[in-house]
């Protein structure tokens, strides 16, 4: 019989001229390791393999401008994010290939992490839908954008090689009595509380999952319209708790200096005025048809609701 497809996803035909881009370094050479690049070539679609050095958005470019109807990229999250980008503003579908380490929007997509040869049928044999898209002052994201203690540290040189140590060693030098002062930051949230100069802003595509009996840290959907906002403070109000979480299609700060910011874990400078917001349905993304499609929160909620006899809402 037949496997039914996941909720929102529809079976589309293969494309004629699908292009793979691949990272070997990504994942500690998890491409490498499978020979991705030639398994990729027997199924029809042409990979790039890229070398140190080179631009990965001018390759994205080339392979747009010589006709390909669909873009994947085998490596990590920020690698990701660039040919997505460049997907959304052709309209054309992304494949998510999971080559990197954390491989966090493949997880939320519903990608089956174990399978990284079989995420390769997402080229021919494919379920389709679209999710949404993050915008940061102009450069879109697909996880998230982090600003204040993971924004500061993903500056630092090292930080990928001792991601835990340098985490703590700037939480240290952003919190601590020594720490210089910080760029002057105003957020309010949806209760019209001020949150002035917060040790964490974390600003997601779409919200994660925060209290069980989801799966914290993953996003039960990616198309729900709207950015996931947590604040934490540095300095708590005793008034309103440690921080704040909750959801809105945009966000505006006032901001007085440009601001180190990790954008799905790579480090930019976002200058003021800081736009947030969400781009409903702004990608499409394929996975193959043997994939869950279903992210582990949402997995998990429907286990539950089975177990107890419930329908999910």
């Amino acid at each position: 019989m037949p496997r039914s497809s996941p909720p929102g996803w529809v079976p589309v035909e293969g494309t004629r001229q699908p292009v793979l881009f691949i990272n070997p370094a990504s994942g500690g050479g998890k491409a490498a390791r499978a020979g991705l690049a030639d398994l990729a070539r027997a199924r029809g679609v042409e990979p790039v393999v890229l070398a140190p050095g080179q631009d990965l958005q001018a390759l994205v470019r080339e392979a747009v401008a010589g006709g390909a109807d669909a873009l994947g990229m085998a490596g990590g999250d920020g690698s990701l994010g660039v040919v997505a980008a460049a997907a959304s503003a052709h309209g054309l579908p992304f494949v998510c290939v999971p080559a990197g380490t954390r491989n966090h929007f493949a997880r939320d997509l519903g990608v089956a992490l174990h399978d990284l040869v079989g995420a390769l049928d997402a080229f021919t044999n494919a379920l389709e839908r679209f999710v949404d898209l993050g915008e940061a002052t102009g450069r879109l994201f697909l996880n998230n954008t982090s600003i204040g203690i993971y924004g500061a540290a993903v500056q630092r040189t090292g930080y990928r090689d001792a991601k835990l140590r340098t985490l703590l060693q700037t939480a240290e030098g952003v919190l601590g009595p020594s720490a210089p002062p910080p760029p002057t930051m105003r957020v309010v949230d949806d209760l019209g509380h001020d949150h002035l100069n917060p040790a964490v802003l974390l600003v997601s595509n779409n919200p994660y999952a925060l209290d069980p009996p989801l799966v914290p840290g993953t996003r039960p959907v990616l198309d729900s319209g709207r950015l996931g906002i947590v604040v934490l403070d540095a300095s708590p109000d005793p008034r309103h708790g440690p921080g704040r979480a909750w959801a809105a299609p945009a966000l505006n700060l006032t901001v007085g200096e440009p601001v180190a910011a990790g954008l799905d874990g790579e480090p930019i400078t976002l200058d003021p005025p800081l736009r947030f917001r969400i781009r409903p349905a702004a990608l499409r993304v394929r996975i193959s048809s043997m994939h869950p499609g279903v992210p582990p929160s949402a997995r998990m909620s429907g286990a539950r609701l089975r177990r107890s006899g419930g329908e999910p809402s």
